[in-house]
């Protein structure tokens, strides 16, 4: 039976959605199904692009209920703990989610088994001891510092942190599964199963006639995690003994935090970067603002998904065509630009017809956000009309010139922030993030022509030659 976007949305979706979308879904069978239609990238990307699908509506309608069962201010609250917690928790991994998507393939390849034994376990074991130190410190911090802080955020986020070590391990199991192909198992348990978890158990909190506030929010979430990243460890440790037998381990650890660690600054920065706004609007304006930029951001995902959807299914082809494949890996590359954009451009046209009737379920001052949508929309589909430079950067070994581009990129968020939201507000983040999101394709664009001789652009033809 063909595998296609038009019917695997059809499981997922109601009916009147996926007619709704068919015109796009055939749009993304085009480009995704080329003569290379069943290879392994195309399968996972198209898998992880519906699963995205999924988990936009999911995230969108839970969202909505906890904005409307506790209120803007807790809501608000609630939001910047967990987007705080699930930064840090990424971050907390080193680079290593990452890094065994490059190693993992080479060492299966090579038929270097004992390394792989030692990087799936060795993997696990650093992230969940880093992790928990890093949960520590951070709670420790958080009480130093509770005089400087807020009162209504002190015990939400020391509650927070008990979060962080199921979180990072959760994401180095997400990038053990994808090194494997294993693209459900990869990234369902984040993307599906825990955010129906949280609102289950905050549903069942509330049920119980607990006070709905940012504590409760946060105790569901804990539940939740731990639940899901558990029930993946299990799964993933499952599959993994069975793929590989049992045998000798070898542990390169000097390598792999060498080449994890300059992976690490390009995942940090990218993530940093992609989370900054909601955070510097928390450091400068009142929970209640946060609810409204978070909601507005949060309706940008389903143009957002469809960037993220390719990358998950395409680093580990990357990786494979690095070694030794300069032409595969070019002409890969090119045609993974066209999978992030004309689909990201038809959804970001969807999201600014909808916005505003979408925004008004979370309440009616939730409508505040709408005209932000139409410059922060500029910024996302700039990312998509280059591609998933970072991957291609990093999978080639050229994690550190990223690093940099996404540091200058931070720094540029950063700064224009700091600087834009004391005079304009909403408006002033939305203006900071865009123009960041602009500069880091051009960037990142430029990088990958310079360093690998690849156009990764939309509209710019492609040149062999490296100036």
């Amino acid at each position: 039976m063909r595998f296609s976007a038009a019917t695997t949305a059809g499981r997922f979706l109601p009916q009147r959605w996926a007619l709704r979308m068919r015109p796009l879904l055939g749009r993304i069978d085009a480009v995704l199904f080329t003569a290379d239609e069943r290879g392994e990238a195309g399968r996972m990307s198209l898998i992880a692009f519906s699963i995205r699908i999924v988990s936009a509506f999911i995230a969108f309608v839970s969202q909505v209920l906890m904005a409307r069962w506790m209120g803007s201010f807790e809501y608000g609250i609630s939001v910047l703990v967990w987007v705080t917690m699930v930064i840090v928790g990424n971050l907390a991994c080193l680079g290593f989610h990452t890094s065994v998507i490059r190693f993992i393939p080479e060492y299966r390849e090579r038929g270097m088994l004992a390394e792989l034994r030692g990087i799936v376990l060795a993997s696990r074991l650093f992230v969940l001891v880093a992790s928990t130190l890093i949960a520590g410190l951070g709670a420790l911090g958080v009480w130093l510092a509770s005089d400087w802080i807020e009162n209504y955020y002190v015990i939400p986020f020391i509650l927070g942190v008990i979060c962080l070590p199921m979180i990072a391990l959760g994401d180095l199991l997400q990038g053990l599964a994808r090194a494997n192909s294993w693209a459900l198992l990869a990234l369902s348990p984040t993307y599906l199963v825990r955010p129906v978890l949280i609102l289950a158990f905050l549903a069942l909190m509330l049920a119980l006639h607990y006070v709905p506030d940012a504590k409760t929010a946060i105790f569901a979430s804990i539940a939740a995690t731990y639940v899901t990243t558990l029930g993946q460890l299990m799964a993933v440790t499952s599959r993994m003994e069975k793929k590989v037998p049992a045998g000798p381990m070898k542990v390169h650890f000097g390598q792999w935090i060498l080449v994890s660690l300059p992976i690490f600054l390009v995942e940090s920065f990218f993530f940093l970067l992609t989370n900054a706004d909601v955070l510097m609007v928390g450091a400068y304006l009142d929970p209640n603002d946060v609810a409204v930029y978070f909601a507005t951001v949060k309706t940008l995902a389903l143009v957002h998904f469809v960037y993220f959807a390719v990358k998950a299914g395409v680093a580990q082809r990357y990786a494979q065509f690095t070694h030794g494949e300069p032409d595969k890996l070019a002409a890969f590359a090119r045609e993974t630009v066209s999978w992030t954009f004309w689909p990201s451009l038809l959804m970001a046209l969807l999201v600014l017809v909808l916005g505003e009737p979408m925004l008004v379920l979370f309440g009616p001052e939730f409508t505040a956000g709408y005209p932000l949508l139409f410059l922060l929309v500029l910024g996302v589909v700039a990312r998509a009309a280059v591609g998933p430079c970072e991957s291609l950067l990093t999978m080639s070994g050229n994690q550190n010139i990223c690093a940099a581009v996404y540091a200058m990129t931070l720094a540029l968020n950063i700064g224009l922030n700091v600087l834009l939201i004391p005079l304009f507000g909403l408006w002033g983040a939305a203006i900071a993030t865009s123009v960041a999101m602009v500069f880091e394709a051009s960037a990142l664009s430029f990088t990958v022509w310079r360093k690998l001789g690849i156009v990764m652009a939309i509209f710019v033809p492609a040149k062999k030659e490296v100036a």
